[in-house]
């Protein structure tokens, strides 16, 4: 956290200290050379079919246009937006930061990444980008990968160093990953930051719980359509969705083609799809889960935190769609905990997200952090309230509740979110009601 938040807070992130700085100082000369992220993969060289040359020429009327709305169409229906130089366009667009030839203007004045102070978690990005692009792309030498590398780290730690008050969490270098693959170094910058503060801002705060809250509708949108699978899931707590939804599935999904067909979609819907879409998941896996005891919760997440092999993923995102539809977040239980600053309701809307700027992203984000520190106070005074809970300590504690509760009613307006949330000790009981 920047001195604007008053004072650093750590992030909760794992760091090691075994980090050799010469070895990315390597990759950055290496970097210097032809971008080898660029090239198309063998797979978008393949013959179109009839179907797909036609939904070429809609996208690119549409990228033409610049119409967000007929392109974030044409990206959920089957086959996406087809090939990487059309989502070259499109990405940027649907994330409301224009087309890669506008980009220079928005960063115009803008000092050099490399002269900004070094961000904390950078230490913690190295040790990621060398276990990136394990997977795809397939067709690249080993000299070319290195290069890939090296600009996975500079964007990674441009985006930190310009927005320091971003907490990177492991991960985040799978979505960039993608992000590079299919824009490019020079046309990724921006659009990786639009994404970072408007569409995943819940997962670069200093703590979890606001990633968690994102798990908490898993429960009420199983319980919505199936009331039996819930209750069968209902001793599992829903972690098994985490490293899935918080890496935007890049983490999982090993094959190049199907990861950029998947961003076409949760780029173009709400923020929230990715959660549905994980329900969907578990939904198609009923049987198998039914054939596990509902009291062997570690067998339950073990299977449920791997992905089925393959994913048919164009029914998948039908269904997925279909039950957004059926089952929007507003009709579910655990919609009423989520914040007002969460990205999944600034973005419940793919329109809001494209519209908004990044300063918009900012002030959420500070928001979010206020929110965060208020709750970590509320939570101490609970604890201090239980610990004197005895006659000799009731006066002093309930001045002190009296104080606090003027308090924040006067610099929060009552938030319900503060007193109407979830309370310590109950909060995992309620994901599953």
């Amino acid at each position: 956290m920047d001195e604007k938040m008053n004072g650093p807070q750590p992030c909760e992130n794992h760091t090691r200290d075994d980090v050799d700085p010469a070895a990315n100082a390597e990759r950055r000369e290496k970097g210097k050379q032809a971008a080898p992220c660029q090239k198309p993969s063998p797979g978008q060289q393949r013959p179109l079919s009839d179907e797909e040359a036609r939904k070429v020429r809609l996208v690119e009327e549409a990228c033409q246009a610049r119409d967000c709305s007929t392109l974030s169409q044409l990206a959920v229906s089957e086959h996406g937006l087809v090939l990487d130089r059309l989502r070259k366009i499109a990405w940027p667009l649907l994330l409301g930061c224009g087309d890669p030839w506008d980009c220079d203007v928005e960063q115009e004045g803008r000092p050099a990444w490399q002269s900004l102070p070094k961000h904390h978690d950078e230490d913690q990005v190295m040790l990621d980008v060398n276990r990136s692009f394990i997977y795809y792309p397939n067709d690249r030498s080993p000299k070319e990968i290195e290069r890939c590398k090296a600009e996975l780290s500079d964007l990674i730690v441009e985006t930190l160093r310009r927005n320091p008050f971003l907490c990177y969490f492991q991960g985040y270098h799978d979505i960039c990953q993608v992000l590079l693959l299919v824009l490019g170094a020079e046309s990724c910058g921006l659009a990786v930051s639009h994404l970072s503060l408007l569409r995943i801002r819940d997962f670069m705060l200093p703590t979890l719980s606001p990633a968690l809250s994102h798990l908490r509708l898993l429960p009420s949108i199983l319980s919505a359509v199936d009331p039996e699978l819930c209750n069968h899931l209902s001793q599992t707590q829903p972690f098994f969705a985490l490293a899935a939804t918080l890496t935007l599935y890049a983490h999982d999904i090993q094959g190049y083609g199907d990861i950029a067909r998947l961003f076409d979609v949760l780029l173009a819907r709400e923020a929230v799809f990715s959660v549905y879409l994980f329900a969907v998941i578990v939904l198609q896996r009923r049987e198998e889960l039914f054939d596990i005891p509902p009291d062997e919760p570690e067998m339950l997440h073990s299977v449920l935190s791997k992905l089925p092999k393959p994913l048919n993923l164009e029914s998948l995102l039908s269904e997925t769609i279909a039950l957004v539809s059926l089952h929007p977040p507003e009709s579910l239980s655990a919609w009423r905990f989520i914040s007002a600053n969460s990205v999944l309701k600034t973005s419940r809307y793919p329109s809001q997200s494209a519209s908004q700027t990044l300063k918009d992203g900012i002030q959420y984000y500070h928001k979010q952090v206020a929110e965060l520190r208020r709750a970590e106070l509320r939570k101490s005074v609970l604890s201090a309230m239980w610990k004197y809970r005895h006659p000799t300590g009731v006066v002093g504690v309930a001045i002190l509740g009296v104080a606090l509760a003027w308090w924040f009613k006067r610099n929060n307006g009552g938030n319900s979110i503060l007193w109407g949330g979830w309370m310590p000790g109950i909060f995992w009981k309620r994901f599953w009601r």
